[in-house]
This record gives C-alpha cells, sequence and structure tokens, in this order.
C-alpha cells in the first residue's frame, strides 16, 4: 500500500516540465495485490493447521519427558496396576473381577469422566490394555495415563 506517481498525459514543454509534472500527480490507487497474497497464504496455514489442533490423542507411557497433565477440582481418581498383577483403585485393593462393578459405583458420585492409571513399566501391554477397557466398560471416556517425568525425549537428548 503505497502512494506512487503517475505520468502526465499532456503534451509540450521541455523535459523539465514533464519531470514535474510527473512529481506532482500522486497516484491514488491502493494496490491491495499484497494484501491479498498475505491473507490468502494465512488462510492455507490456518486450514492445515486446525485439523491437527483437534485429532491429538494425549497418551503418556513410562519414563517420558511429557509434561503434567491439568488436574480438575476433584480429587483425581486413580487406578494402579501394580508389578505383580495388583489392581488398587486408589490405595485399596479391588479383585480383577469386581473392578468394572466399583468403578460404575464410584462414576455414579463423579462429576468427571476423567481417570488416571498408574501402571508398572514391567507389566506387560495386554495387562494395561485389560485394565483400559475394564475403566471403559466402567464409563470413565478421559483415561491419562500416569508416568514418571525425565526419560528420554525423541529428538535424542534426556530430558
Amino acid at each position: 500500500m503505497g502512494a506512487g506517481v503517475m505520468k502526465s498525459g499532456g503534451g509540450g514543454g521541455g523535459r523539465r516540465q514533464r519531470r514535474r509534472a510527473r512529481r506532482s500527480q500522486p497516484m491514488s490507487e491502493i494496490n491491495v495485490t499484497p494484501f491479498v497474497d498475505v491473507m490468502l497464504v494465512l488462510l492455507i496455514i490456518f486450514m492445515v493447521a486446525a485439523p491437527l489442533l483437534t485429532v491429538g490423542v494425549p497418551v503418556d507411557l513410562p519414563d517420558t519427558a511429557a509434561n503434567a497433565l491439568p488436574t480438575d477440582d476433584e480429587e483425581p481418581l486413580t487406578v494402579t496396576l501394580t508389578a505383580d498383577g495388583a489392581v488398587m483403585i486408589q490405595e485399596t485393593e479391588v479383585p480383577m473381577a469386581e473392578l468394572v462393578a466399583r468403578l460404575r459405583g464410584v462414576s455414579a458420585e463423579r462429576d468427571s469422566d476423567r481417570i488416571f492409571l498408574r501402571a508398572d513399566g514391567g507389566n506387560p501391554w495386554d495387562e494395561v490394555a485389560r485394565v483400559m477397557g475394564a475403566l471403559n466398560a466402567a464409563g470413565f471416556d478421559n483415561i491419562g495415563l500416569v508416568t514418571d517425568v525425565g526419560g528420554p525425549t525423541l529428538d535424542g537428548s534426556d530430558g
């Protein structure tokens, strides 16, 4: 968006008069082409970036460099899977067969469907997945996997 000088259409006069005429008439048109170019580039950037912002699924695995998940006003509900395969709700051990029934009772009393799963790193993945399925069957759709911070990062540096 700048101002320029238009050529005068008049004839006659010498070289000096033509220079003076060119300088004296400001261009009154606004050049919007750079503005449109910038807007189109920004539109494309936002069209590409918007779907990426909504697809992310937070999954935290043992020994990661991940940040802590935000907590609600309620005390967070935690289910722990120990190294020997015992399942605990908060600090109470629960048989695997009773896990879904107990969690349904707890979910009826809570406002949030957020639950944290703490699993020992030595557990096989199928046991962890089985407990996650039980959490989902009990009505908890927002499952966060709890890990220790300070693990290795994907860029090769140790966090």
